[in-house]
């Protein structure tokens, strides 16, 4: 019994009487909010320990030899798609000349902007049938030298057999090609006809091509393109010729590297913003002979899911620029001014970062630290609503005790 009576004498959690308890409205009250802010606490936890997080961390990039996926979706209302040439060079020396002719789609637009055809679209494609005489030899008007054709074999004769035989015998000696108009391989061939009638309409083009990781440049440009030993051109000759040509442009999207999928994406991939998406560039001025730069900064991204699931994309920054090829002095800036040099076009100059960001999820909380705040959620208020009922009670027992007076 003495034991008994040492051990009650330890007890912290000493309870009065069940008949000498007072129970008031207030304290119901009290009592009822205390279960409902547990109950609102409670879930707050549970769902903060469920919280999926990202942390970026930052590494250095060592995938510079992998490629750099490219997606764009713009439209060019005053270039027709016969036009439009796209060419990616790099400073590693690699150039990718008539990249559209690969992986991309051109479709056509009328001046309002509707569409006319959707195709996988060659300038050069024949509409009409070179000639089949087999003793046919094509001439290339001056461009190649076929004075000895006389004298040699059929077979090593140098001809010009198709429209686009001459237009490369052209490009190499550097003249210019305008329409065709008077070759009698582009003239059989429909060429010159097809060329004409498409002159006032514009252009949607849309695909993906790869990049080097290094700095480099993507640029939209009239007439087919040539590279000699001189440097990189364009045959301008017939976008010169027709002034109602520009390259004003809108871009639909604009992005590197991979897109993530649906499926995973998740509230931290959806912050990535492609920034040039949805920009429209249609300046008042005359910008037939105009050059519309964007120079970017390319930042590879890593996303790596709780599922285990990786996905290697980029995010980018981006800075605008436009300029007349005409020369002299700025419109808009008189003590600007520019050289008289440049393709007429849309470029992209794009520059990777040696760093890499790697956004990796992971749940938040652990489970001790869980139940530890739950413990603590329901002790704290508790000891609130214990203090709040005792004040209560004492300011009711003395303001009834006044008002007996």
């Amino acid at each position: 019994m003495s034991k008994k009576s040492k051990l009650s004498s330890l007890d912290a959690f000493a309870r009065p009487d069940e008949e000498v308890r007072i129970r008031t409205k207030m304290g119901g009250i009290i009592t009822i909010s205390c279960i409902l802010t547990t109950l609102y606490l409670l879930s707050w936890e549970w769902s903060k320990f469920r919280e999926v997080i990202s942390k970026p961390q930052l590494v250095v990039d060592r995938d510079h030899s992998s490629k750099l996926e490219l997606n764009l979706d713009i439209s060019f209302p005053n270039v027709p798609c016969d036009f439009i040439n796209l060419d990616i060079m790099d400073d590693s020396g690699d150039l990718q000349l008539d990249v559209l002719e690969y992986g991309f789609t051109k479709t056509r637009l009328d001046p309002d902007g509707k569409v006319l055809e959707t195709d996988d679209f060659d300038m050069y494609k024949q509409d009409g049938a070179p000639s089949t005489d087999p003793n046919y030899c094509g001439p290339c008007y001056g461009s190649i030298d076929q004075s000895k054709n006389d004298e040699v074999e059929a077979s090593e004769r140098v001809c010009c057999q198709t429209c686009e035989d001459v237009r490369k015998a052209y490009v190499k000696a550097g003249w210019a090609f305008y329409d065709g108009k008077g070759i009698e391989q582009c003239e059989q061939e429909g060429y010159v006809k097809k060329i004409n009638s498409h002159l006032n309409e514009g252009c949607r083009v849309a695909g993906s091509a790869s990049l080097n990781r290094i700095q480099g440049n993507i640029h939209f440009a009239p007439g087919k393109s040539f590279q000699t030993v001189r440097g990189h051109f364009h045959d301008q000759s017939l976008y010169e010729r027709n002034p109602q040509l520009n390259f004003n442009h809108i871009i639909h999207h604009f992005s590197f590297g991979k897109e993530i999928p649906t499926k995973l994406a998740s509230r931290h991939s959806k912050n990535i913003v492609n920034p040039l998406d949805g920009r429209s560039v249609a300046p008042e001025r005359d910008t037939h002979l105009h050059q519309f730069s964007y120079y970017t900064k390319i930042v590879p991204t890593r996303f790596e899911y709780l599922n285990k699931a990786v996905v290697d994309t980029a995010q980018f920054s981006a800075t605008y620029h436009d300029r007349p090829l005409r020369g002299g002095a700025d419109d808009d800036h008189p003590n600007t001014f520019h050289f008289r040099s440049g393709i007429p076009g849309v470029f992209f100059f794009f520059d990777a970062s040696p760093i890499k960001v790697i956004n990796k999820e992971y749940i938040s909380g652990s489970w001790s630290s869980f139940f530890l705040n739950c413990i603590t959620s329901i002790g704290g208020v508790l000891a609130v609503g214990s203090m709040l009922d005792r004040l209560m009670y004492k300011a009711q027992r003395s303001f009834l005790g006044k008002k007996s007076q």
